[in-house]
Parts: C-alpha cells; sequence; structure tokens
C-alpha cells in the first residue's frame, strides 16, 4: 500500500484548536478546511468576526451594498494568509459560476474573486456566506504534526455551524459533534 493512498484527508471538516494551543492567531479557533492535499491545507477561521462590517469592506472596493440585512455582517479574520485578500465561504447554489471558485468536496465552495461580492451586491449572489480577509495555511505535513502534538481536534463539518449558530458559540457548537465541551477539554494529550 502507497504512502499516500493511507493518508488521512481533512477537507470538509472543522478543524477545533485545543487549549493546548499555543499560537494566540489561533487560540479558541474553529477552522473550516477548504483545501487538504499532500503539498498541505487552507482554511478558513469561522470563529472570528473583525469590527469591519460589509458595507464598509464594500465601499473600499467601490461596490455599492444595500441589502439591509447585509449591511452590517461582519468580516471575518480568516487567517494570518493574505490578509488584505478577500475570501468567500457560500454554499453551491444554481448561481452564475465565478471566476476563481473552488469547490469543496462533499461541502462548500470558496470563492476569491470579486465577482461573488458584485453578485452579493446585486441580490443575486450566495444566500448563505462567510466573507473572511485572510486564510489560514500549512505546508507540506505541517497540520499532521500540528494535529499529533494535540493542537487540534477534527471534525467532519456541519455547514449550519458556520451560517446559522452565532461567531462566540461556533466553538461549543463545533466541540458538540465530538460530544465534547470546552469545560471537558484538556490541554493534555493522552499517550498510552
Amino acid at each position: 500500500m502507497s504512502k499516500t493512498s493511507d493518508r488521512i484527508n481533512l477537507t470538509n471538516q472543522f478543524l477545533i484548536a485545543m487549549p493546548s494551543m499555543a499560537d494566540p492567531t489561533f487560540s479558541g479557533t474553529v477552522v473550516y478546511l477548504c483545501d487538504h492535499t499532500e503539498k498541505g491545507a487552507l482554511g478558513l477561521v469561522i470563529n472570528r468576526p473583525t469590527d469591519i462590517d460589509l458595507q464598509s469592506l464594500f465601499q473600499r472596493i467601490d461596490l455599492k451594498l444595500e441589502i439591509e440585512p447585509l449591511v452590517h455582517l461582519p468580516v471575518y479574520f480568516g487567517g494570518p494568509v493574505q490578509t488584505e485578500r478577500g475570501f468567500v465561504l457560500h454554499e453551491e447554489g444554481d448561481g452564475e459560476p465565478y471566476s476563481s471558485s473552488m469547490s469543496v468536496p462533499g461541502g462548500l465552495a470558496m470563492t476569491t474573486s470579486k465577482d461573488v461580492l458584485e453578485a452579493v451586491a446585486s441580490g443575486k449572489g450566495p444566500e448563505r456566506f462567510l466573507l473572511t480577509l485572510g486564510h489560514a495555511g500549512w505546508g507540506a505535513g505541517q497540520l499532521e504534526e500540528e494535529i499529533s502534538k494535540n493542537g487540534w481536534l477534527t471534525v467532519e463539518a456541519d455547514p449550519r455551524i458556520i451560517f446559522d449558530v452565532p461567531a462566540e458559540d461556533r466553538l461549543e457548537a463545533a466541540l458538540s459533534l465530538l460530544g465534547v465541551s470546552r469545560s471537558t477539554l484538556s490541554g493534555e494529550a493522552g499517550h498510552a
């Protein structure tokens, strides 16, 4: 059996930061993994809203957003890589295809092109989406090493947590998919 065939693929999973997570950038975060291959991984933090709302971001890129429920939605900190770039996590719909979009197998889509924001501004965009600035990235083997050192828990993603649960409750909701809560987590790895 080749090494690549037994490799764990965590695409469309939540990474849940363990209490022992030393990196303050990821402490207390839930990351949705959009892509995980032998070359590395790419994900978006889904529970860290910024003080920027959609309306102010759209103004910066010369788009007019007047759809009332959307104007005050927060833009999220998606991770420390390419923080000047927008990443839109959304349901794949029957809408128009976007020029730079990645379909996540078994999950959602992630679009980085401005056309998705133009569609949102005109009321034709994805109904449910999360907009981040920046993303989280790992080099080859880096994420697997962090998981082996008890840095992250993993669980199959549930889009309802991304779109229907308030940001401050997403960590607890993701943990509940594993049947645990923050109060029962320990920062110590169990090694028999």
